[in-house]
């Protein structure tokens, strides 16, 4: 129940959880950009990782929001565009070593797990749509 509402909390949706998940990982990626060195290339991947980083949640919104099957898969494939972008700038931030690998693992991580299940809803938006 939730506290002093007197009601029963209602289950969550796959997608409500998957929607949160992403907008965690938002935020992580906001704080890893400010955690960057503000020299020219910690400002520039800064800059990149924060908009592909942050990008994935709005976007699964609005592929929640879609106006047809064709229209979900499309803004699915942006979702894992976006999150397998975010996965090549911080291998960049990982192999140049401005932040300590150990502040990277969980979010690397995290960025990993989100591509597959992404990967994984590309292939059944396709197998279920005639979109290829």
């Amino acid at each position: 129940m939730k506290q002093g509402t007197g009601t029963a909390r209602e289950p969550r949706s796959q997608a409500d959880e998957l929607e949160d998940r992403l907008i965690d990982f938002a935020v992580r990626i906001i704080k890893l950009s400010a955690s960057l060195p503000k020299t020219p290339a910690g400002r520039h991947i800064a800059g990149q990782i924060l908009r592909s980083g942050t990008s994935p949640a709005p976007n699964y919104g609005e592929a929640r929001g879609g106006e047809s099957a064709a229209d979900f898969l499309h803004k699915i494939r942006v979702v894992l565009k976006e999150l397998n972008e975010t996965s090549i700038w911080l291998k960049i931030i990982e192999r140049s070593k401005i932040l300590k690998r150990e502040l990277l693992a969980d979010i690397i991580n995290e960025n990993s797990e989100l591509c597959k299940i992404f990967a994984t809803s590309v292939k059944t938006a396709r197998s279920r749509t005639n979109v290829k």
